[in-house]
């Protein structure tokens, strides 16, 4: 765990959201505060309404927090506007989504390319980029499927791939097992574990603990506060 003087990747300090609610005032986040080490696989826990997917929409650069900082890397990314938040989520954050959000006119292979039609790379170089991800997430063979002839399984595979296409320096994923059977949520687990020991910083939010003991280090939020923190590693109750 050590000291964070100040080199961690994500530092989110007093973190509030706040939603008024007819009369009454929802405070999905109520005062997080949390560091994430580069090259750390981090899990958020929770149950539904705790704030977690509401954390990890403020980590993404997606909305703006009531109150509160956040920095990844040395950029403090509550203080950018609009286009500014847009290219920070094109350059630095892969997403993966629990409904994969997938496009379901473009074969594996265009919906990879798809996050390179607005960079400066030619077709040649996105179409090897792609290629090589499929391959990597273990999807060589299915290049041209569509996601309607994709399994769940196979379907968030490629989703990993897109959210790895540019090489982010962080990747969210948001109850990325929440659609798959065990099995198939198993795979994408390890596939994301893999990436993580290959030196990718993954942040991982999920109601169900089995899927966030995977991580290094945890916390579980209950109504927008952390209630616990853990390292599995260290502490010896989890037994992923």
């Amino acid at each position: 765990m050590g000291n964070m003087n100040g080199s961690a990747l994500i530092r989110v300090e007093d973190l509030r959201q706040h939603f008024p609610m007819g009369e009454q005032v929802v405070r999905a986040l109520d005062g997080i505060s949390l560091s994430v080490e580069e090259g750390e696989f981090f899990g958020i826990s929770g149950p539904s309404g705790s704030g977690k997917s509401t954390l990890m929409y403020l980590l993404g650069g997606l909305d703006h927090p009531t109150e509160g900082r956040i920095w990844v890397g040395d950029q403090e990314i509550t203080r950018l506007d609009e286009d500014q938040l847009a290219e920070f989520r094109r350059k630095k954050i892969g997403f993966v989504f629990q409904m994969f959000n997938l496009i379901p006119s473009m074969t594996a292979l265009e919906n990879v390319e798809f996050p390179l039609l607005f960079s400066d790379s030619t077709p040649a170089e996105r179409r090897r980029r792609a290629i090589e991800l499929l391959e990597r997430v273990g999807l060589g063979e299915r290049l041209n499927h569509r996601p309607t002839e994709l399994s769940g399984g196979q379907q968030q595979r490629v989703a990993i791939a897109r959210a790895l296409v540019r090489d982010p320096a962080i990747v969210l994923a948001d109850e990325p097992t929440g659609n798959l059977d065990s099995q198939s949520g198993g795979d994408v687990l390890n596939l994301l574990a893999t990436l993580n020991r290959e030196g990718r910083t993954i942040v991982i939010v999920s109601h169900d603990p089995q899927v966030v003991a995977k991580a290094g280090r945890s916390l579980h939020l209950h109504d927008g506060r952390i209630v616990a923190q853990g390292s599995p590693r260290t502490e010896g109750e989890n037994h992923a």
